[in-house]
């Protein structure tokens, strides 16, 4: 059900970075431009911190599954790989989106 769940929270957030990015491209922003605009932006930080957030817990889960069906890795192995590999991916999503909208890393 979690992956489901994220699954339509990240969907509408994929579209709205794809419109997001042709706009940038075709508006010919440049990179400072599109940081200038991102930096201090409580919206962005939402935005995509969700977005890291859907993504880890669902790639997660994903994974968690693949890992299993073809490894026969299962209990305590398999959860605390999974829980890894969730964390991992949250953390660094979590460092892109403080580069982007919180000015530096």
């Amino acid at each position: 059900m979690a992956q489901r769940i994220t699954a339509l929270i990240m969907a509408p957030l994929t579209l709205g970075h794809i419109a997001v990015m042709i706009y940038a491209v075709q508006g010919g922003l440049s990179t400072g431009e599109i940081l200038g605009r991102t930096q201090g932006s409580i919206f962005w930080f939402a935005f995509y911190g969700t977005f890291v957030l859907a993504v880890s817990v669902h790639a997660a889960i994903g994974l968690r599954v693949i890992i299993h069906e073809t490894f026969g890795m299962r209990g305590a192995a398999l959860t605390t790989l999974s829980w890894s590999i969730g964390l991992v991916l949250f953390a660094m999503g979590g460092r892109a989106v403080m580069a982007v909208t919180g000015g530096g890393v």
